[in-house]
């Protein structure tokens, strides 16, 4: 009986819930809007100046989507590995890995003197987003009550899609200024060291947290509504068991997974098609960055109330609605034309990918034991964002095969319209306060 007391005791130490952790949780906020910027770059000068600045030929749109591809399978990898890692060596060791691998893009990006080192420098983006935005989502849920996961998530995306926003429209300027290598080259440098800083400086590791949070539940501590855990897994699941039960074996798990893989297909097609069709029509650089700096704002600052929402009314309506309203949005692009339509239909997109973006994390975060719940958020990643380089490829085959871009934003309509129908159909609610498991 002692052992336990001295276990319960342990893990007393550790105060969980935004309000105790505050500095941390802030720390961690600044780190994902760098995260955001860093991809950000990559948004609105390379997709339009493809062809003029980096010799993409006219037309080509496998050749235009291959950095998507590419950036979208490394960074599913990287999700992968880095809940695994962080289980092993720490939070804030992986961020800062993360960290140097961003060191050569600005450089790769001002010499570049063809695609492919477009294309490898968004390789090396991809490792940095998958280490270090899922540490920063891990962190944040590492410190935060269970009752706080969805305002937590929605926090989290806010802060690292207002970065990408902010990122888009801040290059597009820049590189009307100094030209599009240096301006890109300026921004990124400055971004990526004075990120890798701060998390030299002030981040701390939250690993601490998660193991006491672990032992709670060992020690029949935790109270509230019992989550609907899946029944077949062990205590201490190996990956493989993990990436089956996310995969296939769990249908709730399952059905989350694909949403997060289709969705990513919107992402793909606005970060290559949509500047390119909006460059085609005329606008200009600083116009476009506008236009898709839009669907990020809206998508960042909705997550505030969404996210929210969700520990409210639920994980699974939001994520139908997101999803059927996301596709809305990319059908209307073509629907009319002007900035201020453009501007209104990126807006639709975004509200729909803050509905059913963090609610999509926060579900998974419902039905994960804290045991394994690092590795299942890396899974789920890991699916939902090599959805980028499915989406990329079939875009871009789509794309070719009707010879236009406007067929790739009918498929990405499609595609969303099915996938929310496939969680109506086949997910439960997983929010443990509203389907709580019987005993």
């Amino acid at each position: 009986m002692s052992m336990m007391h001295d276990m319960a005791h342990a893990a007393d130490d550790y105060r969980y819930g935004i309000r105790h952790n505050l500095a941390q949780f802030s720390h961690q906020l600044v780190q994902v809007f760098f995260v955001g910027l860093a991809i950000g770059m990559f948004r609105t000068v390379v997709p339009a100046l493809a062809e003029t600045e980096f010799g993409v030929a006219r037309g080509s749109f496998m050749m235009l989507m291959a950095f998507v591809t590419a950036f979208g399978f490394v960074k599913g990898a990287m999700n992968f590995v880095a809940g695994r890692l962080s289980e092993r060596i720490g939070r804030k060791q992986v961020l800062l890995i993360g960290w140097l691998a961003a060191l050569p893009i600005p450089f790769m990006i001002l010499y570049a003197p063809t695609w492919s080192w477009i294309v490898a420098a968004t390789v090396l983006l991809g490792v940095n987003q998958g280490l270090a935005w899922s540490m920063t989502q891990t962190s944040k849920l590492d410190l935060t009550t269970a009752d706080q996961r969805g305002f937590t998530i929605g926090l989290n995306e806010f802060s690292g899609y207002f970065g990408v926003a902010v990122a888009g429209i801040v290059t597009g300027y820049l590189a009307t200024a100094y030209g599009a290598r240096e301006g890109l080259m300026i921004f990124g440098l400055t971004v990526v060291a004075l990120a890798g800083l701060l998390t030299l400086l002030w981040v701390k590791d939250t690993l601490p947290w998660a193991y006491a949070e672990g032992k709670k539940h060992a020690a029949g501590l935790m109270r509230g509504p019992k989550p609907r855990y899946p029944a077949h897994i062990s205590a201490t699941p190996t990956t493989w068991e993990v990436f089956t039960l996310m995969s296939w074996r769990d249908v709730r798990l399952a059905s989350i997974s694909q949403a997060g893989l289709v969705e990513k297909f919107v992402d793909a097609l606005v970060w290559v098609f949509f500047p390119v069709y909006l460059y085609q029509q005329g606008l200009s650089l600083a116009g476009i960055g506008w236009v898709v700096g839009v669907y990020g704002f809206v998508w960042g600052i909705s997550q505030f109330i969404t996210g929210h929402l969700s520990d409210r009314l639920g994980r699974k309506l939001p994520i139908v609605a997101g999803m059927w309203l996301c596709g809305a949005g990319v059908a209307l692009v073509l629907a009319g034309e002007g900035e201020l339509w453009w501007s209104f239909a990126a807006a639709v997109m975004g509200f729909g990918m803050a509905l059913l973006y963090p609610t999509l994390s926060a579900a998974v975060s419902d039905i994960a034991h804290p045991n394994w719940r690092g590795s299942a958020i890396g899974i789920y990643r890991f699916w939902r964002d090599t959805g980028y380089g499915i989406g990329a490829l079939l875009l871009g085959a789509v794309a070719a095969l009707a010879g236009g871009i406007e067929a790739g934003f009918w498929f990405t309509a499609a595609a969303m319209f099915v996938s929310g129908l496939i969680v109506l159909l086949a997910c439960e609610e997983t929010h443990p306060r509203l389907n709580p498991a019987r005993d």
